[in-house]
């Protein structure tokens, strides 16, 4: 007979490496961007021959570096461990496999798609990790028809108050202009 081996330890202690060497990663920050305002903090790799960031100098910040990066098990997966895989149609939906793999709704599904694949989703107990949008999504598919007549009065009630309204224009003032200091005349002017 032939035992099923356990995937998931491994990957359980890759994760685990991973999360560890992400708390010891610092933040690579561009030389000098604390010194001048006119460069930005996002990491630019230093060209300079004299370079102190480049050249690891003691007392400078730390550059990125391949000793920074997590087990090769776990780089690229999804921060709960599972793969992510995009789903833009409900045919890719019967794709995704639920014990390795959770779906993600790509942002150019429209409203309506998207309800129906978060519906086929729950149905084959796939995770969504876009979910906070799928929320949106659902409860305006489950709006009640009541609510949303309620709404559309309410709305037309403000868009007719306003134009029965006149609008009043306010009236500009004129620019007050400076007045012109009298010239002083010079001493000789003044004993003529």
């Amino acid at each position: 007979m032939t035992e099923k081996k356990d995937n998931a330890a491994p990957l359980r202690n890759a994760l685990r490496v991973r999360a560890r060497a992400k708390s010891k990663k610092p933040a690579f920050v561009r030389p000098e961007s604390w010194r001048y305002d006119k460069f930005s903090v996002s990491w630019r790799r230093p060209r300079g021959l004299d370079n102190k960031v480049r050249r690891k100098i003691k007392g400078w910040p730390p550059g990125p570096s391949s000793g920074y990066m997590g087990p090769k098990l776990c780089r690229g997966l999804h921060p709960s461990g599972f793969e992510e895989v995009l789903v833009h149609n409900l045919a890719e939906v019967h794709t995704v496999d639920p014990i390795t793999q959770v779906a993600r709704i790509a942002h150019t599904v429209s409203k309506r798609k998207r309800v129906q694949i978060i519906a086929e989703a729950r149905k084959l107990e796939l995770t969504i990790v876009n979910a906070k949008e799928i929320k949106a999504a659902a409860a305006e598919g489950e709006a009640k028809p009541e609510e949303a007549e309620k709404a559309e009065a309410k709305s037309t009630v403000k868009t007719e108050k306003k134009k029965a309204a006149p609008a009043k224009k306010a009236k500009k003032k004129p620019k007050e202009t400076k007045k012109k200091k009298p010239e002083k005349k010079s001493k000789k002017e003044a004993e003529k």
